[in-house]
């Protein structure tokens, strides 16, 4: 125990402006991040008029998905021993968490390696039978998994500076991952002298199509990656990154997952269901309805990925109060972050009503997927507003103590409420009424998280008065 350590911002500083300081840098980031997650698939749309680019991309999410389970999940967990070590003064446990977050960020970027290398075309097969699809997306998801040691110590590296308090560090290696992302996606994908939206010509492209936009994720991935290890080396001296850390620390590592694992199983659960939603679109209406519901997915990102950030401010401010035991400051920290995100995401909504004809046309939307968008962009929508206070009432569990909560709350949205009722509604032979089932699945999500939250709090309480 290190009792010299100087108190952390986390502990003083008035809880709204701490929140807005810690939160809104990540919520610029995300946003920007929302946009480096759409950009491939705009630019991939550009490529031909079949489509199949596009659907090949969609059909590659759950994967991604998965492993964006896998690090932000495990990340989490070092996330929040960090900032319960730092609220408890203990630096010494706050390294070896670091240490060991570095450690499983290796290997499971090896992992994830192999399963690009060795599994994707039998992923691809299993989803549909149409062979320009497959090859397109083997080609792209084994890129992006082999390279995924980018993306996993992009999430490690945030993480530890965002569980310090310097978000807006975290913002800057974001914020350029997503640029370059976004600067060289038309340069791998497109032939030089391609127009470009009917309007840019391309000078100095490439011309590797899907395989790159794959390239151009991964080369943003890994310089951020790199941004964030030089960060937090030199810019973040509450966590000390050293050699001897760099191993699997037995009780830091049951620590992170027993946070993480909820993270990462809910998450996965969500892979599972897009994947079989995927299934369900294609097998009982056609593969553009799963592009539809693909182009959906990219879309809400843009109000989702702000709460995200919000999220990720939020944590560590719980984390190191509940460890410092200033049930105030958590309970003031929990209600401003509740009315924000509920705020953000029904303007979202009002923006899927009102304008989704607008969202849609970045796609090179076909007059039928023009149609099917709009229904699912408007009822699907429907279920914005209860998402924001489900989504900080199970971080909130995950931060304090009982992540299983938020564990059982997702399973049941998903997998006991969600996916049979889209499997029934499709039974009815009209596409529009599958969208009605994300609605319905928000429902029962907010019934539980209330709940939760509840049983959360009191026990808080009660740890934090002792």
């Amino acid at each position: 125990m290190n009792g010299s350590v100087k108190e952390n911002k986390m502990g003083v500083m008035p809880v709204g402006k701490l929140l807005f300081s810690m939160s809104v840098p990540m919520m610029l980031s995300m946003l920007m991040q929302a946009f480096y997650n759409i950009v491939d698939s705009i630019f991939v749309a550009q490529i031909s008029e079949t489509g199949n680019e596009l659907t090949a991309l969609t059909l590659a999410f759950p994967l991604q998905s998965l492993m964006i389970a896998f690090g932000g999940g495990t990340m989490l967990g070092m996330n929040t021993l960090i900032s319960k070590s730092l609220g408890r003064k203990d630096r010494e446990s706050a390294d070896r968490a670091a240490g060991t977050g570095l450690f499983l960020t290796v290997c499971t970027a090896l992992v994830f390696a192999f399963i690009g290398v060795f599994l994707s075309r039998p992923f691809f097969k299993v989803q549909t039978g149409i062979q320009e699809i497959i090859d397109f997306g083997t080609v792209y998801t084994t890129i992006c998994l082999a390279g995924s040691i980018g993306i996993f110590g992009q999430f490690c590296f945030e993480r530890m500076l965002q569980s310090t308090g310097r978000t807006m560090l975290s913002t800057v290696t974001q914020f350029t991952g997503a640029l370059i992302n976004i600067i060289l996606d038309p340069i791998f994908i497109f032939n030089k002298g391609d127009t470009l939206f009917g309007v840019f010509e391309m000078p100095l492209g490439l011309g590797l199509g899907v395989a790159g936009a794959a390239y151009a994720t991964i080369t943003g991935q890994i310089i951020a990656a790199l941004m964030g290890l030089v960060f937090n080396i030199f810019f973040n001296p509450d966590v000390r990154l050293h050699i001897k850390n760099f191993r699997p620390h037995g009780p830091s590592v049951k620590e992170i997952y027993k946070v993480g694992s909820p993270s990462i199983i809910m998450q996965a659960v969500g892979s599972l269901t897009t994947f079989t939603l995927n299934q369900i679109l294609t097998n009982g209406f056609t593969e553009l309805a799963a592009t539809v519901y693909g182009i959906y997915f990219k879309l809400q990102s843009f109000i989702f990925m702000p709460v995200f950030g919000l999220n990720n401010g939020m944590i560590p401010i719980i984390s190191y109060n509940y460890g410092a035991k200033q049930p105030d400051r958590v309970k003031k920290t929990i209600k401003i972050s509740i009315i924000t995100a509920v705020s953000i995401m029904a303007a979202g909504y009002a923006v899927f009503l009102l304008a989704p004809e607008l969202l849609l046309g970045m796609f090179n939307p076909t007059e039928n997927m023009l149609s099917m968008g709009i229904n699912c962009l408007r009822l699907i929508g429907l279920s914005f507003i209860p998402a924001g206070f489900c989504i900080i009432t199970i971080s909130v569990t995950q931060a304090i103590g009982n992540p299983f909560f938020s564990l059982i709350t997702s399973a049941c949205r998903q997998l006991v409420v969600l996916i049979p009722a889209a499997w029934l509604l499709s039974l009815t032979g009209h596409l529009w009424a599958v969208w009605l089932a994300f609605p319905l699945a928000e429902i029962a999500s907010l019934t539980l998280s209330v709940i939760f939250l509840a049983s959360t709090m009191k026990t808080a309480n009660r740890e934090m008065s002792v």
